[in-house]
């Protein structure tokens, strides 16, 4: 089916070699639509700009112009990760997204090349919504694979400071890019067909544009408040950082006591927030001991901590009793970054990078919610904000408020803290809950359900937010049909343009 000649409405509208070159200018701008820039009308631009470049091409064509805005965009994107390392890190983690993204755009272009030939008067609806169908399903390929996938450049997220967050409330982050990616094929081939001669080409962009646009809220119920102190040491808690015995925590306290009388239900710490682990190092628990049972509230903090030959990174609840019974370990460690995989494999390759890396951390498996005074507090440590099931299972486990521990000391000065911070916004939207986003280096905010922000701290600001936090109860429909609207994607997307393939090899 491949050797397939382009019909006539399936022909390039450019060559090649014009094609990478829009291709890559079009992963530039995509990269722009994300935070820091985050000028998320670029999303669209980007689109129109990529879709056409994939139009009539063959295999070949279609991975080097897949690979061209793949490389671009990845390259800007987590250009982050060349912060300590260098940019061994960055360029592998480039190349491999970049060429994955390449694969999984091809469908795409065998969209564009068999649904016109197996239906004709598909082109103004049928064939830009599986276009949309099948580049979440792109989305979703690289958010599950390999070593569990890199979910951090889904389209809908990029809407954090955009008009069509509330979408994600109704359909999920996956139906929000959906629905953007159908608006631009929509709107691509209308230009493609002359719509504005025939003005019922109009419709469907029309009535996407809408839902986009006006789509409120999914309500939640208000269920009370419960009064957050989120502190931000800004301790030396990067890989390369030189620490003092106890200094991390040291500033963690020193920030906390800012707090001075006010009364307090729930401290929280960043992820890395504590130097030693408490469950074996006992002037780290008598410290913690003392602490909360100087301000009266439980503490919610995290470390890494051994239990028998396993390590987690783990977040706890520490009891002014002492105790600490409420535990989550994070789900997703990150490859290469908290443990290796294939270590052998990859250190015969890079025997000085892999070599930094001594702990393998073990992904957890327990709920990611703890209950202060009745009340269910989810959780997500660091990058697992970026995967829908943590999220997803911590608000069906009964969480009336979201608190997101992270440690951003590795990437300061990047734009990787205001890329997780957008992901913790959509976050609070798409489940209605309100969100404590809390770092140790900044930038550290607590957000309201519908997106907005209560109060900050900027990044290198050692300090404390001290808030009523409003809780909620109740889910949104993005929670509940999320991952039915991803199924639907897996299965009819790639369904659909096999049929398609099929039809069009029988027509031939």
């Amino acid at each position: 089916m491949t050797d397939i000649e382009p019909t006539p409405s399936a022909r390039p509208p450019l060559p090649l070699w014009g094609a990478v070159i829009v291709a890559a200018v079009a992963g530039a701008l995509m990269a722009f639509a994300f935070p820091a820039a985050a000028i998320w009308p670029l999303v669209f631009v980007a689109l129109a700009l990529l879709l056409p470049a994939l139009m009539g091409r063959r295999i070949g064509g279609a991975l080097l112009v897949g690979l061209a805005y793949g490389l671009v965009f990845f390259a800007v994107q987590v250009s982050f990760t060349a912060r300590y390392l260098g940019p061994v890190p960055w360029v592998a983690l480039t190349v491999v997204e970049g060429a994955l993204t390449a694969a999984a755009l091809i469908p795409i272009t065998l969209a564009y090349r068999w649904l016109p030939r197996a239906w004709p008067g598909s082109r103004a609806v049928v064939l830009p919504f599986v276009v949309a169908g099948l580049w979440t399903v792109h989305e979703l390929f690289l958010g599950n694979w390999p070593y569990g996938g890199f979910p951090w450049a889904r389209l809908g997220m990029s809407q954090a400071q955009g008009p069509f967050a509330p979408v994600a409330s109704w359909l999920g982050v996956s139906g929000l890019t959906f629905l953007m990616v159908a608006l631009t094929a929509l709107v691509v081939e209308v230009v493609r067909m002359r719509g504005w001669r025939r003005p019922r080409l109009l419709i469907a962009p029309v009535l996407t544009l809408l839902v986009l646009s006006f789509a409120p809220l999914f309500p939640t119920a208000p269920s009370g408040e419960m009064r957050i102190a989120a502190v931000q040491g800004n301790g030396s808690t990067g890989y390369f950082d030189e620490r003092e015995p106890y200094g991390v925590m040291g500033a963690q306290t020193d920030a906390t006591r800012r707090i001075g009388d006010a009364p307090v239900d729930l401290l929280v710490w960043p992820e890395g927030g504590i130097d030693y682990d408490p469950f074996q190092d006992e002037t780290t628990a008598r410290r913690l001991t003392r602490l909360v049972n100087e301000f009266g509230a439980p503490l919610l903090a995290n470390t890494a901590t051994e239990r028998g030959d396993r390590i987690f990174n783990t977040s706890f609840l520490w009891m002014e009793d002492g105790s600490a019974t409420q535990l989550h370990d994070k789900r997703h460690p990150v490859p290469f970054g908290e443990y290796v995989p294939d270590r052998d494999f990859y250190y015969a390759l890079a025997p000085d990078l892999i070599g930094l890396i001594g702990r393998e951390y073990t992904p957890g498996s327990n709920p990611p919610v703890v209950r202060v005074d009745g009340v269910g507090v989810g959780l997500a440590i660091c990058f697992d904000v970026i995967y829908d099931e943590v999220i997803r299972e911590s608000v069906t486990h009964g969480a009336q408020v979201l608190v997101f521990q992270t440690n951003n000391a590795d990437f300061r000065g990047t734009d990787e803290n205001l890329q997780q911070l957008a992901f913790a916004r959509m976050r609070a939207v798409e489940t209605g809950r309100s969100v404590v986003n809390v770092s140790t280096v900044g930038t550290s905010q607590i957000i309201r359900p519908d997106g907005s922000t209560v109060a900050s701290l900027d990044a290198d600001e050692a300090g404390t937010l001290l808030e009523d936090v409003e809780l909620r109860s109740g889910l949104t429909a993005g929670v509940v049909l999320g991952p039915w609207i991803q199924l639907v994607m897996l299965v009819a997307a790639p369904g659909a343009l096999l049929v398609a393939g099929l039809r069009s090899r029988r027509r031939s």
